[in-house]
């Protein structure tokens, strides 16, 4: 409690602390709202990350904060809201309120530039299978009726499985190797309000401990792997007794230039491979389903790991 205290005795790691119950913020976007260099951002940072207050998380150049789930916050952040305020200090805080809607405009437009210079290849590729909204129609009905409890989007990319999912979940984590894309994924589900921890990791050595997650999704992310069967010991690894995986990648096929001009280690997979590394890690195929296109053709893997899948203290809240 001292060491909390004391590292908020400074305006501006009031002013940091407050901003970031908004929204996670990199220490660029934090020197821009606070007008402030970001080498003395960078040591309120400190002080307040030494106290516990706050948690750095590195995503390639950038280094994004958030408050940390210490013991007591919530219990300051009541004490905070409690608090009466003069009018410099609204005034302050309306200030600062209105540079952080900058902020948000600045991603959503990073977000806008990107998928704009991307769309061609992107529409290429959508051209030779059916319509994503029917591939994600498919994966609800397969989830129908699931609990999803804390779920784990590996390969989020913009972050649509998270952004599909959430709201029958009850915490979604969107995990991305590339900070461009995690960047992106922020933008699009901060402007639809959907909440999502987001993680920078490679899917051949997920940053969780065992059995941390109740569901995994893999969505168009398993034909980048070089060693899918490393990629599904890890995913079994993290995942929960009772816990669900669902895979929707392509079929087996002869698109060559996928290697090249997208980077697909794989040219889709059989549904013996998929079974086969399934088994070798303890999960159980329990349905598939295809999707034909031309010329590829979409499957979706369900696939479940043995056991209860709630704890004590739990309850039930399925897909819809």
């Amino acid at each position: 409690m001292l060491a909390m205290f004391h590292a908020l005795a400074d305006p501006t790691r009031v002013r940091i602390t407050a901003l970031l119950r908004h929204m996670e913020l990199a220490i660029g976007e934090l020197a821009v709202v606070l007008d402030q260099s970001q080498p003395r951002v960078s040591r309120h940072v400190r002080i307040l990350a030494d106290a516990g207050l706050v948690e750095r998380r590195r995503e390639g150049g950038w280094v994004f904060l958030r408050l940390a789930a210490a013991p007591g916050m919530e219990a300051l952040l009541a004490l905070v809201d409690s608090w009466p305020l003069g009018d410099d200090e609204q005034a302050a805080i309306a200030d600062d309120r209105a540079r952080l809607d900058h902020v948000r405009e600045e991603r959503a437009a990073a977000a806008r530039r990107y998928f704009a210079d991307h769309a061609a290849e992107w529409d290429a590729i959508r051209a030779r299978h059916v319509a994503d909204t029917q591939v994600e129609a498919a994966m609800l009905r397969l989830m129908h009726g699931r609990f999803l409890g804390h779920l784990l989007d590996i390969g989020t990319g913009t972050g649509r499985m998270a952004e599909i999912f959430a709201a029958s979940a009850r915490s979604v984590t969107a995990l991305d190797r590339s900070p461009e894309m995690l960047r992106i994924a922020r933008a699009k589900l901060a402007d639809r309000g959907v909440a999502a921890d987001l993680v920078q990791g490679d899917f051949t050595a997920l940053p969780f401990g065992e059995e941390a997650v109740d569901t995994v999704v893999m969505h168009q992310v398993l034909h980048f792997a070089h060693e899918p069967g490393r990629v599904m010991a890890e995913v079994a690894r993290v995942l929960r007794p009772g816990g669900s995986l669902l895979i929707a990648d392509f079929a087996p096929h002869g698109q060559e230039d996928l290697r090249t001009q997208a980077a697909h280690a794989r040219l889709g997979f059989a549904d013996d491979q998929i079974a086969g590394w399934l088994t070798a890690n303890g999960l159980v195929l329990e349905s598939r389903e295809a999707l034909a296109g031309d010329p590829l053709t979409v499957m979706l893997w369900l696939a479940r790991r043995p056991g209860d899948a709630l704890r004590p203290g739990e309850t039930l809240r399925m897909v819809a």
